[in-house]
C-alpha cells in the first residue's frame, strides 16, 4: 500500500469541485467528504453561515484520521484562502501523506449557467446563489499559485499570531458553534 494522498478541491461554487471529487473517488477508492452535502443533510433549505467552519473542521479531522489510517482522502470545499490549504498541506505532510491540489475555474457566465441549472435540475443539492455573492466570492478568492498547484512551492510559515500550522488550523476550524 503506498502512501496516502490528501486532495483538495479549490475553486468557487460551481466550477466542478464536486464532480471532481466524485472522479477522484470512483477512480482511487478515495473517502470523499463534500461540505455542503453535510450542511444539506444537518439543516436542510438553512445554510447558516455559524455552523460552515464548524462542518469545515469536522471534516477536516475525518480527513486527517482518514490519512492516518492510510485511506486516499478528498475534501470538496472550496479552500479559498492559501492559508488554509498551507495548513493542510502541513498536516497532510505531518501525517505522512501526499497532497494533490486540484483548482477549478470558469468564466463567470459559465459558471451562473451551471448554478441555474443545478438549481433548476436539483435544488435540493443547493442553494440560490446571487450575481453580487458571485462577484464577492470571485473577488475573495486567493488563486493558488503554479508553485502550490504542482506542490514544488514551499510552505509559508504560520500566519503572524500562531506558532504552528496545527494551532492556526485548530483556531480556523473551530470545534463547536459558538
Amino acid at each position: 500500500m503506498g502512501r496516502p494522498t490528501l486532495f483538495l478541491t479549490v475553486g468557487l461554487p460551481g466550477t466542478g469541485k464536486t464532480t471532481e471529487a466524485r472522479r477522484i473517488e470512483a477512480e482511487r477508492g478515495a473517502l470523499r467528504l463534500t461540505k455542503d452535502e453535510w450542511v444539506k443533510a444537518l439543516y436542510g433549505l438553512a445554510n447558516p453561515p455559524e455552523a460552515s467552519d464548524v462542518i469545515e473542521g469536522r471534516l477536516v479531522e475525518i480527513a486527517l484520521r482518514g490519512l492516518e489510517l492510510g485511506i486516499d482522502v478528498v475534501l470538496d470545499f472550496g479552500l479559498w484562502a492559501r492559508d488554509e490549504r498551507s495548513a493542510l498541506r502541513h498536516a497532510a505532510a505531518a501525517r505522512g501523506a501526499a497532497v494533490e491540489l486540484r483548482y477549478l475555474e470558469l468564466t463567470p457566465a459559465e459558471q451562473r449557467r451551471r448554478l441555474d441549472r443545478r438549481h433548476a435540475e436539483e435544488p435540493h443539492t443547493t442553494w440560490h446563489m446571487s450575481d453580487q455573492e458571485l462577484a464577492t466570492w470571485a473577488a475573495a478568492i486567493g488563486i493558488p499559485t503554479p508553485g502550490e498547484v504542482d506542490g514544488s512551492e514551499p510552505l509559508d510559515a504560520p500566519p503572524a499570531g500562531f506558532a504552528t500550522w496545527d494551532e492556526w488550523r485548530r483556531h480556523r476550524w473551530p470545534p463547536a458553534v459558538t
